[in-house]
């Protein structure tokens, strides 16, 4: 890694650009005067008092009891873990504020709409959520063991023993194996009804409805879903009409 890609990162831990080219700078030097760590790090020397004192308070540095002033970094543990915690402080101060920012009749509630999602994690992360509002029913469209990570697993497996009839449509036969140790049934399509499929897809207790398609792009995949909704139940029942279609073309489960 470069000194400007050092200095990057930094910044984007939440230091200014003096502060993470002093910071930089005394990696290089070990321990420095202003004078030195100006020269290594090109920010004027009128500067680097000012940052090098920030990085004090922040816990970063070591004030050297000489004359001139010397500076000497923490070492990278001790600055990793000063770094983590103020980052944990200002996610939570941040989040603190939103909650008080949300509108008291706002309970979150999403039933009705239409939303779109771009990205794997935030995907599987939004089907977590759905799966863990089911009441009564569960199918999940995978068409790989890849479409079905290990969190979403078991989570699949969890509210299959807290009783909600969980179904997994694959084209994967090893899908058997995975949750033979639990109540989720697996069907597999056959030759006569491939897994050709565009990507995931996932239906919630018959009126919410998650569909995905991967993509060519660095996304790698894309998805809409809708909860509680008329265009859920309409989804819902094309799933449910083409599930049991199949399974009749294979004798069932």
């Amino acid at each position: 890694m470069s000194t400007r890609d050092a200095v990057d990162a930094l910044k984007r831990l939440g230091l200014s650009n003096y502060e993470a080219r002093v910071f930089a700078a005394l990696q290089r030097l070990g321990t420095g005067t202003a004078q030195e760590i100006s020269d290594v790090s090109e920010v004027p020397r009128s500067q680097v008092y000012g940052a090098a004192d920030d990085l004090l308070e922040r816990g970063l540095v070591e004030l050297v009891a000489s004359s001139p002033k010397e500076y000497r970094p923490v070492s990278l543990e001790t600055a990793r873990e000063q770094l983590g915690q103020r980052l944990e402080r200002e996610r939570d101060r941040a989040f603190e504020n939103l909650a008080e920012l949300r509108t008291e009749g706002d309970d979150g509630d999403t039933g009705g709409t239409v939303a779109t999602l771009r990205g794997r994690q935030p995907i599987d992360d939004r089907v977590g959520d759905l799966l863990r509002t089911a009441t009564d029913r569960v199918v999940f469209v995978a068409p790989d063991a890849r479409s079905i990570p290990a969190a979403l697993a078991e989570t699949l497996r969890e509210r299959a023993r807290e009783g909600v009839a969980v179904i997994v449509v694959t084209a994967e036969p090893d899908q058997r194996e995975r949750f033979a140790d639990s109540p989720v049934r697996v069907f597999v399509m056959d030759e006569d009804n491939p897994g050709d499929f565009a990507g995931r897809a996932l239906m919630v207790d018959g009126d919410t409805v998650l569909l995905s398609a991967t993509t060519d792009d660095a996304v790698g995949e894309e998805a809409m879903w809708t909860a509680e909704s008329s265009i859920g139940r309409i989804l819902a029942q094309f799933m449910q009409s083409g599930i049991d279609s199949g399974m009749e073309r294979t004798d069932g489960l």
